[in-house]
């Protein structure tokens, strides 16, 4: 009886913190920021109903995200208002809204939760803003030139071949049920950290496990402390199990990604060395990934980059590269093993461009990839790898009939939007032919944003799309896939990016 009487006092200790820390932080803020849901459709109209939200969504398991989120833009429309323990949010579904939002260099700033990634990628090119931002986004975009693109081709198709062997291996010519996505990311990584990187990580021999858990349960611990919003104070977080696991994880990634960049400035100075050596007239190495590019600015102009700079670009590449390009690919492979026929079609386009040959895909070949193009823009579409993302407003936000005022966090949640039957009709069904209609080019401009859009676009796009249709081409030239399972077995969750809840285990035959 004293326990429960116990459990009830602290319940109620939290019950009139979060109200009393709820009402003094509306009260800071401006009139209008205070008044948003008079004139926007809004789901916290009164107190009350903020504070049900409010511990409602503390309560939230990773599951309960999208689909709370889809509910809301089915009650209330593609503008909706809603205030989370005292911070006032809106959703906006609804592609022209997004073009006014996107296209303006005003809206660039990352929402609050961004901040909770800090101890981990601190001030890199998906944190910063302002002038570093835009500094650090014109240096690296050179790294993603179509060029420098074509000598990474090399190194993927290398590993996509491995990656082949490997599923080959252990589903003995369809006789084993495998389970596809940890093969998926082992590739990934391997491919993401010789050719950003440049360097070899044999994550597919092994070498890499304690690294992949590791963002895993960072991620994981991430998106508890944004719903959970005692977790909100930086020292209950420390002391709190999701944060303890959190900065265990950190020590594990921070290590690598030192280690990263240890070796190549070692392999950087060996080459200088032996360059001045062989040759009185001294050229410097050519620059080949990003991470030779911040070493070279690092020598050169010491003054616009240090180490710290450096390690957050690397913990931000590694990161946001391989493992979205792992849930893509992975997304991709399940459904084409349930369509057969739209597998068939893709094999038969493969077979166009490349015939009875085994040659490696060459730039040419991939851009000829319209049907395979269409399947992952598709799929990215159902299951897009970054499910959501948020900007704090700095500035009012006029949209159609309603003005958002200044420090109201909006958010975008690309999974939402492509389920919006307004601009993709039965938006559930998997139809890559969406993407070879010429009349839906306008329709979906602004409707489909798997790698947002405007200023803050996903600068690897490109390399992404490559990377996945090396892969992809390089699976099906050399096996036919078999999902044991349909589209409804197939269950994801939100945690920074989305997650496999459940997918079918698949078969892979080798073809004849």
């Amino acid at each position: 009886m004293i326990e429960l009487h116990n459990l009830y006092g602290v319940v109620l200790i939290f019950l009139v913190g979060l109200i009393s820390y709820a009402i003094w932080s509306r009260l800071r803020m401006p009139l209008e920021y205070r008044q948003i849901s008079s004139h926007v459709p809004s789901a916290t109209k009164t107190f009350w109903s903020e504070i049900q939200l409010s511990w409602k969504m503390a309560m939230f398991q990773p599951k309960d995200i999208l689909p709370f989120l889809l509910e809301l833009t089915k009650i209330y429309g593609s503008v909706v208002h809603f205030n989370f323990s005292s911070r006032s949010y809106v959703l906006i579904n609804n592609k022209d809204d997004l073009k006014i939002l996107l296209s303006s260099t005003q809206y660039i700033k990352k929402g609050p939760e961004y901040d909770m990634l800090r101890p981990w990628l601190n001030d890199g090119l998906l944190l910063s803003s302002g002038q570093k931002w835009q500094n650090r986004r014109k240096l690296l975009t050179n790294t993603f030139h179509f060029k420098t693109l074509g000598m990474y081709n090399i190194s993927i198709n290398k590993h996509s071949r491995k990656l082949v062997d490997k599923l080959l291996n252990a589903s003995e010519n369809g006789n084993q049920e495998i389970s596809i996505f940890d093969y998926i990311t082992l590739c990934s990584l391997d491919m993401m950290c010789e050719t950003i990187m440049g360097t070899e990580m044999n994550a597919q021999e092994g070498k890499s496990v304690e690294y992949v858990h590791s963002i895993k349960c960072a991620c994981k611990s991430v998106i508890e402390r944004v719903f959970k919003v005692w977790l909100w104070n930086d020292f209950i977080y420390r002391i709190s199990k999701s944060g303890q696991r959190f900065f265990e994880s950190l020590n594990v990634l921070h290590e690598f990604t030192d280690n990263v960049i240890k070796n190549k400035r070692a392999l950087l100075n060996r080459t200088i060395i032996e360059k001045v050596q062989s040759d009185s007239t001294f050229e410097k190495p050519q620059k080949k990934s990003f991470l030779d590019l911040l070493l070279n600015v690092l020598n050169d102009n010491p003054d616009q980059m240090n180490d710290k700079d450096i390690r957050e670009e690397v913990d931000t590449f590694l990161f946001e590269g391989h493992d979205t390009s792992s849930i893509s690919m992975t997304m991709t492979l399940v459904l084409l093993g349930i369509y057969q026929d739209i597998q068939d079609r893709a094999r038969d386009e493969l077979f166009d461009i490349f015939g009875d040959s085994d040659r490696d895909a060459t730039m040419e070949d991939l851009n000829s990839m319209q049907y395979l193009e269409a399947i992952i823009k598709e799929s990215l579409r159902l299951y897009p790898s970054v499910p959501g993302f948020s900007r704090v407003l700095e500035t009012p936000l006029s949209i159609n009939n309603y003005t958002i005022p200044p420090k109201t966090v909006v958010i975008v949640y690309p999974y939402v939007l492509h389920r919006n039957e307004d601009i993709y009709s039965n938006a559930e069904e998997f139809k890559p032919e969406r993407f070879l209609e010429e009349k839906n080019k306008e329709k979906f401009h602004f409707g489909y944003i798997p790698f947002s859009a405007g200023a803050r676009n996903c600068i690897g796009q490109k390399y992404a799309m490559n990377q996945m249709k090396t892969v992809i081409s390089t699976i099906l030239r050399n096996m036919k896939l078999e999902s044991l399972g349909s589209k409804d077995d197939i269950q994801v969750i939100t945690h920074l990016i989305l997650r496999i809840e459940s997918i079918p285990k698949m078969k892979f035959f080798k073809l004849k």
